[in-house]
């Protein structure tokens, strides 16, 4: 009898992301803690000093968290109304934050009550911030206008009236303290100058803006609005650099890396996407269980938080590095060990003999020797397997069904067995690296277990939850066909006129020579 030979198993091109710089670095993070607030998160703002607590916005009332810590350390909840846009100030020190009833309020975070109360906007302030000299604040409110504050003074210093919408959103430049920048439901993005009491620069961004973001040098400003991001250029006047539209629903919030170098954007599809600042690519995504509202990212990007309209406050934090354990290592052999004997010449009386290394099989390839073909299956759909190595478990029922034998594989299998078998055609059915044979086996154990169909509510859900994942893959391929026949009629339309020589008879009997254009 003939050595058994072992199933050879295939090896597949894995279908997905490439691995890159980015997928490692923003893939490092922990698994998200989650809170839940009283209402939907409209702001997370981080402090930009140590301990880099941060503080969230939702409901009547701002919440101060450690970085570490799932409960408030600190509570801020003297509003009448919704309270949005809770900022610190760039040394940690105070916070300010507007209302919908149109006041402004100043904290200082080691206290409880308010500092300071501006009033003076006659509708909801959905904006606010300090300027880079600490002792003002800007915001913006749904009754058109823009205010600028004087904190020791409590009073109104500059209004603004040159929007005809909501506003919405806005910064203070990090340099110029006379400088910032508001967007509007009137699709527009204005630079105000304190100094000359109007805007000096303003640029269309075409749908209703939900959040600018100006970078920390002050010549690129961004804005978000609808599906789209936009990158502007401030040095050459509001010139459009690029125009980016990866998201499928309204774009909600923005939020730069601490070396400057990505840009995060959080949207109403529920991901965050991360570009790259020179190429302007998608290097990186995050997905969410809802609607994202804000988004923040602490010191040299070690915590990640994300406020969602459902009242989830998701929050990741970087894995710590592995430390590791340096061990005395073990002397190795002296380099004359490994040549000893290397130049010794066979001599005539000197026997060879060549001792093959003993090949150990698999556990599975024992039991198809045996021909244990049901033993052999149950080991290959063992979790481990199935999860780890899935490219084994459909080399060996293709091995099954190369012998003939897969359906006395599959056949006389209690519920748990059963189960198993079908939970792993539902995870890879759709991968098109598998679906040529795992198609062929749903078919076997569709026709062996119809009779029984009924009898286990547990198997019958899965099969149902089968027959749906095969009905969309059938979607799937019938849209890719309408889509590859459009392809094969632009192309037919656009390959290039060739030109063939025709001869025909003149009146006068000679051959013409013609020229048709195919």
């Amino acid at each position: 009898m003939a050595g058994y030979k072992p199933v050879a198993i295939q090896t597949y091109p894995i279908l997905g992301e490439k691995i890159t710089q980015d997928t490692l670095y923003w893939n490092n993070y922990k698994t998200p803690v989650q809170i839940k607030e009283f209402g939907a998160v409209s702001k997370v703002d981080f402090s930009p000093q140590p301990p880099y607590n941060y503080a969230v916005t939702a409901s009547s009332r701002i919440h101060i968290y450690g970085r570490y810590s799932q409960e408030p350390i600190k509570t801020f909840s003297r509003f009448k109304d919704t309270a949005y846009c809770a900022t610190f100030r760039q040394d940690g020190r105070l916070l300010v934050a507007g209302s919908e009833d149109g006041g402004i309020q100043l904290f200082d975070i080691s206290g409880r009550a308010p500092l300071r109360q501006f009033e003076g906007h006659t509708k909801a302030v959905h904006t606010v911030d300090f300027t880079a000299d600490k002792y003002h604040v800007i915001s913006g409110a749904d009754d058109y206008t823009v205010k600028l504050w004087d904190i020791p003074n409590s009073k109104e210093t500059l209004t603004f009236q040159e929007h005809s919408d909501y506003v919405r959103c806005g910064c203070a430049s990090k340099l110029n303290p006379d400088l910032f920048v508001t967007g509007s439901y009137d699709h527009t993005v204005k630079m105000f100058d304190a100094r000359t009491n109007k805007s000096v620069l303003f640029v269309e961004h075409g749908h209703p803006v939900e959040s600018v973001l100006l970078f920390p040098s002050g010549g690129l400003l961004v804005s978000t609005g609808g599906r789209y991001v936009k990158v502007w250029d401030m040095l050459k006047g509001g010139q459009l650099l690029v125009s980016l539209k990866n998201h499928h629903k309204t774009v909600t919030c923005l939020c730069l890396s601490s070396s400057g170098q990505r840009l995060l954007s959080g949207s109403l599809d529920r991901k965050v996407k991360v570009y790259s600042t020179t190429s302007y690519k998608v290097v990186h995504s995050f997905d969410y269980a809802a609607s994202i509202l804000s988004l923040a990212l602490s010191h040299e990007d070690e915590t990640i938080v994300v406020g969602m309209t459902n009242g989830i406050l998701s929050v990741k934090h970087r894995k710590s590095e592995a430390k590791k354990d340096y061990l005395p290592r073990r002397r190795r052999p002296a380099y004359r060990t490994f040549i000893k004997g290397k130049n010794y010449m066979k001599q005539r009386d000197d026997i060879l003999i060549n001792r093959p290394g003993k090949k150990h099989l698999e556990l599975y390839d024992r039991d198809l020797k045996n021909f244990r073909i049901s033993k052999a299956l149950d080991r290959v759909l063992e979790p481990d397997c199935t999860i780890k190595t899935p490219e084994i478990t459909v080399s060996i029922i293709k091995e099954l069904n190369r012998r003939g034998v897969l359906a006395n594989a599959l056949a006389g299998r209690d519920e748990k067995e059963i189960s198993r078998v079908l939970n792993f055609l539902i995870r890879n059915l759709s991968q098109p690296r598998f679906a040529p044979v795992l198609i062929n086996a749903a078919e076997i154990i569709i026709d062996i277990y119809l009779p029984v169909i009924g009898q286990s509510p547990v198997v019958d859900k899965k099969f149902l939850v089968l027959q749906g994942l095969v009905e969309k893959e059938i979607d799937y391929q019938r849209e890719l066909l309408e889509t590859l026949g459009m392809m094969d009629m632009l192309f037919a339309t656009m390959t290039r006129k060739e030109s063939t020589s025709v001869f025909k008879h003149t009146a006068d009997g000679f051959l013409e020579n013609k020229q048709i254009e195919s």
